[in-house]
């Protein structure tokens, strides 16, 4: 079983960029393949990993559904859910060091919850094939109450450098307790920390009983990359935020 390592929190902290950098360590220092899943449904990890989505969870849903109302044939007489393996197999990028899997935001009307079920079904279905898996669930909280994130290795809840920041990622830590995940360890990480204020939010997190594992200092070598479109999973291993983010990890003793 893989061990599996998800990223929560809210919009603008930087977690799928730290999800790009932590899939960036595990291939630099670990063995094996990663598989990532963008749990979100407005897909933006293959952005942070330079990769291009063809196909997603949520359209390929539709796209059954769409199906089986026309009464379509099946290719090779294969049954629907058959099919539909098969496709979400197909849906997977791959890439070196890692493959991607993406969620995406379903076409039709309603909500996630089916598109989020299938995720979660495949992602327990192929951890058995990679030694890692890391999960970059959608902002906020409600991804926890659907349980997408579940039976997990290391949660890393993300804020920014902001009161509002800590809060949030003290209530997905409550959060957790409440409907009992199976989660076996949590940390945050406080990110683009620019030094005023800092100490003052790392004593709000120990006062809120949540493990900061760690800052990552604002790194003008990440606005760079996002002003000229280039992923930060090819920052190089010297910028200032990378060193932070590896030394973190460092210290989580990953196995």
């Amino acid at each position: 079983m893989a061990f599996t390592i998800a990223f929560a929190g809210k919009g603008g902290t930087g977690k799928t960029s730290l999800a790009g950098l932590t899939i960036k360590y595990l291939i630099g220092r670990r063995r094996g393949p990663v598989l990532a899943v963008d749990a979100d449904s407005n897909s933006c990890l293959n952005e942070a990993l330079g990769l291009e989505i063809h196909a997603t969870i949520g359209k390929l849903r539709e796209e059954s559904l769409q199906a089986v109302r026309s009464g379509g044939e099946r290719p090779g007489g294969m049954s629907m859910e058959q099919l539909f393996d098969y496709q979400v197999q197909q849906s997977i990028i791959e890439s070196q060091g890692f493959d991607l899997m993406v969620m995406g935001r379903p076409e039709g009307p309603g909500c996630y919850c089916a598109a989020n079920n299938i995720i979660r079904k495949y992602t327990d279905l192929l951890s058995d094939k990679y030694p890692y898996v890391v999960i970059d669930n959608e902002a906020g909280m409600e991804h926890l109450s659907r349980r997408t994130t579940h039976q997990i290795d290391l949660l890393i809840i993300v804020s920014d450098p902001t009161v509002k920041g800590v809060l949030t990622a003290k209530r997905i830590n409550e959060l957790v307790d409440e409907l009992q995940l199976a989660v076996e360890r949590r940390v945050l990480i406080i990110n683009r920390v620019t030094g005023i204020g800092s100490e003052e939010l790392r004593k709000m997190a120990e006062q809120s009983n949540i493990s900061i594992a760690g800052l990552v200092p604002q790194d003008e070598m990440v606005s760079k990359f996002d002003l000229e479109g280039k992923p930060v999973f090819r920052l190089p291993d010297d910028a200032r935020s990378v060193q932070a983010v590896f030394g973190i990890l460092d210290t989580l003793q990953i196995p």
